[in-house]
């Protein structure tokens, strides 16, 4: 499974906790076709491929707030250098037709609030997803580790 930080999200983490500077309102998992590959060069929403609004899905994502609610995992390992914070489980519900409503989504990204979302960190869904009218989709583990290079 592919995850990962973009360098775009270290950049933006460092400048929230360290300098105040650039803190959403709110974050965005928003759901993206295998149109494109995310990567630590990922910079924008613009540089992938969002699957279609309807359908039981909002065009931006599922809203997330900044609390313990919504990122409700924390973490500290020293024996294997990590730190990282999970991501609540994420559920889309398919109403009115499949979900999503044309290409199937393949990839998770964390978004923020800012008029073209920065990508701070894509997640791996494995293969192609899509669900039936009335069925939910569930995104779940959605982690963001921190680690000493080696």
């Amino acid at each position: 499974m592919a995850n990962g930080v973009t360098n775009r999200g270290k950049y933006l983490f460092l400048r929230m906790a360290l300098a105040n500077q650039d803190v959403p309102t709110n974050y965005y998992i928003a759901l993206c076709t295998d149109d494109d590959t995310p990567d630590v060069d990922t910079n924008t929403m613009a540089d992938l491929t969002e699957v279609p609004a309807g359908n039981g899905y909002t065009a931006g994502g599922y809203q997330l707030d900044r609390n313990l609610t919504d990122f409700d995992t924390w973490f500290e390992g020293d024996s294997a250098d990590v730190g990282y914070g999970k991501i609540k489980d994420v559920v889309w519900t398919a109403s009115g037709g499949d979900l999503p409503n044309g290409d199937s989504a393949r990839w998770a990204v964390l978004t923020n609030d800012d008029s073209n979302p920065d990508v701070l960190a894509w997640f791996d869904l494995e293969s192609n997803r899509q669900v039936s009218d009335g069925q939910t989709m569930t995104v779940q583990n959605l982690e963001i580790r921190a680690t000493e290079p080696a």
